[in-house]
């Protein structure tokens, strides 16, 4: 019998190994995306201020270009307890409310200079909750950019399977000296 089981297990591993190229080739963001999002789309575009004001463009493309304010809002949605969702949209709104108090203007209308003073405020505050918002999307921002398909391919050329066999390689054989 156990002989039997062990067949049937095998018969199905090897069936879903087959099948699991064909299912995996199918994804595309549309399909990925389950349920509403979390944020409304102005905050949304809000979080992509406040990720493109962590890691802007250069010579390279910014945090904003390569969706990682997607990225932050489907991590904290699938990944983080409901106290993260909160951090996040009461975070977003301290952002804009602190922006309109200090420099009288939304966020995102603000100069680069004019930005990151709202975030340090936000970073050096007494409000544990400020502190843990944009400890929050600091961190998801830099993990979002660091393993986004452009730095992985272009920057940092990952590579999904490393391991090269190079069998033909010339080796120079070190001279003995007379001392060995």
């Amino acid at each position: 019998m156990e002989r039997r089981n062990a067949l049937k297990t095998m018969a199905m591993a090897a069936a879903g190994l087959v099948s699991l190229p064909a299912w995996a080739n199918g994804w595309t963001r549309a399909t990925v995306q389950t349920g509403k999002p979390l944020l409304p789309a102005v905050a949304e575009a809000l979080l992509a201020e406040v990720a493109e004001t962590i890691l802007p463009a250069t010579e390279t493309p910014g945090a904003k270009a390569l969706g990682v304010h997607q990225f932050i809002q489907k991590i904290v949605t699938d990944c983080l307890e409901p106290s993260a969702q909160q951090t996040l949209s009461k975070g977003l709104t301290a952002v804009e409310s602190l922006a309109q108090q200090t420099y009288g203007k939304a966020f995102a209308a603000g100069d680069a200079g004019q930005r990151m003073d709202v975030l340090k405020t936000m970073e050096q505050s007494a409000d544990a909750d400020q502190k843990a918002f944009f400890g929050m999307v600091k961190g998801l921002t830099i993990r979002g950019y660091l393993t986004s398909e452009y730095v992985m391919t272009n920057l940092t050329h990952f590579e999904f399977a490393p391991g090269r066999y190079h069998g033909c390689v010339p080796v120079k054989q070190k001279p003995i000296s007379a001392k060995e």
